[in-house]
């Protein structure tokens, strides 16, 4: 019995021939079972293919999953003409392997690039409506990675079918099963849907990071812990009914994940929001009290202005003061001297100030008025400002020079006696 395993499973070595067979128990029809299911693509349940780096997190070991078997032979006539056929597959299926292994040195494989994966998914969709009709799940039109940032955004499930066009049950599965209105209607409802062929680059990438066993192969995604994560695997032909269960089943496993994606999400919005509304409050606080520092710096810098122009116009004022002051007393030493009163050309002026007070002097008739307002302006008493007026008739004295009379008139000219009281009005005010 242990030959005619060795001879059947003859590609490997006795080592590996007696581990197979430990693995099955000894059972030799789920060991030739087994390795011809290999042949054929479908997954061996003993021995699982070893998983790679991946897009999506696969390390979980709670990943569930599902394999619809293909159906063992039943009965004399069944296992007859499976033994039959067995050496003739197992040399197709070896043979075919070599030459895709040979074929890999000669001419690269050209999926390994993908150019354009909208095109590819788009491409697809449009080759499937074609071969099914377009009574189907809602296809997501983008990339791979852009169904999984959408699914992980809105906190939905993504699942992700590849389409294997050379698959024996590939057909049955799309027009059975996956068209049918029962499931079009739950997956619709329930989550997105990608899918790809793997004939194309995009599907193919897919397709080495999930690293499929079988076809039909179905991925449900999520996020789970922070990471897009597969949390479930279907391979082979599943019927409506059992794939709704399985989905089903799948999800209601993982609702407390995605639930508690939800809570956090909301905490971590809620507390994004609570910390926007402290910046905002510090910012507008921040913004008062620069602006109460501005009004500050604007009312010290006024303050300032204002001091500044006081104490310019004082210094002006004690400018001009001093400059009076010192004109006064140039005109005071510039007078010609009294004249006695005895002189006959002599006159006697009282002059009536503005602050009331009288101020005698005597001129000489020959003196120009000149000399009347030179002496007046000289006196401290005595505005800055001023005219000399008489008082009947009342009139106006021509003291300084105009351009119409450049030489003021003398006191004989102004028509003054010898005895005279004159009014000092002030013009300072005008």
């Amino acid at each position: 019995e242990n030959t005619w395993t060795i001879s059947i499973l003859s590609l490997e070595s006795m080592d590996q021939c007696r581990r197979t067979l430990e693995q099955h128990n000894w059972n030799i029809e789920a060991a030739v079972q087994d390795r011809l299911n290999e042949q054929e693509g479908v997954p061996s349940v003993f021995n699982p293919p070893p998983s790679r780096p991946l897009q999506v997190n696969t390390a979980d070991h709670r990943v569930y999953s599902y394999i619809v078997s293909r159906p063992q032979p039943r009965g004399l006539l069944g296992w007859s003409y499976y033994l039959i056929m067995l050496p003739f597959r197992f040399t197709y299926y070896t043979l075919l392997d070599i030459f895709r292994f040979a074929l890999r040195f000669i001419r690269p494989d050209p999926r390994g690039r993908v150019t354009d994966p909208v095109g590819d998914v788009v491409s697809f969709i449009h080759s499937f409506e074609e071969k099914y009709g377009r009574s189907h799940p809602v296809f997501y039109q983008g990339t791979y990675s852009q169904a999984l940032n959408d699914a992980k955004r809105e906190l939905r499930y993504l699942l992700v079918y590849l389409h294997g066009e050379d698959h024996q049950d590939t057909d049955e599965f799309c027009r059975s099963t996956l068209c049918t209105e029962e499931v079009l209607n739950f997956l619709n409802t329930r989550m997105l849907f990608w899918a790809c062929s793997t004939s194309k680059p995009e599907g193919y990438r897919v397709s080495q990071a999930l690293r499929e066993n079988t076809y039909p192969f179905l991925a449900m995604i999520m996020l789970k812990d922070r990471k897009m994560t597969v949390v479930g695997r279907l391979e082979g032909l599943i019927q409506p009914e059992d794939l709704i269960n399985q989905l089903t089943f799948i999800m209601d496993a993982n609702q407390t994940y995605l639930m508690s994606e939800r809570l956090e999400r909301e905490e971590r919005n809620q507390t994004q929001v609570l910390r926007q509304q402290q910046d905002e409050a510090y910012l507008a606080s921040l913004r008062a009290d620069q602006e109460k520092d501005r009004k500050k710096r604007e009312e010290q810098e006024q303050r300032r202005q204002e001091e500044e122009k006081v104490r310019q116009s004082a210094l002006a004022e004690e400018r001009r003061r001093r400059t009076l002051e010192e004109e006064k007393e140039r005109k005071s030493e510039c007078l010609p001297p009294e004249p006695p009163a005895d002189d006959p050309e002599s006159v006697k002026i009282v002059f009536k100030l503005p602050n009331d007070t009288r101020v005698e002097r005597r001129f000489l008739f020959g003196q120009s008025l000149t000399v009347i307002y030179d002496f007046l302006f000289s006196l401290k008493e005595t505005p800055e400002k001023f005219q000399i007026v008489t008082n009947f008739p009342r009139r106006v004295l021509p003291c300084l020079p105009t351009e119409e009379q450049p030489n003021p008139p003398t006191l004989k000219e102004a028509g003054l006696s010898r005895s005279e009281v004159l009014f000092v009005q002030d013009l300072t005010d005008d």
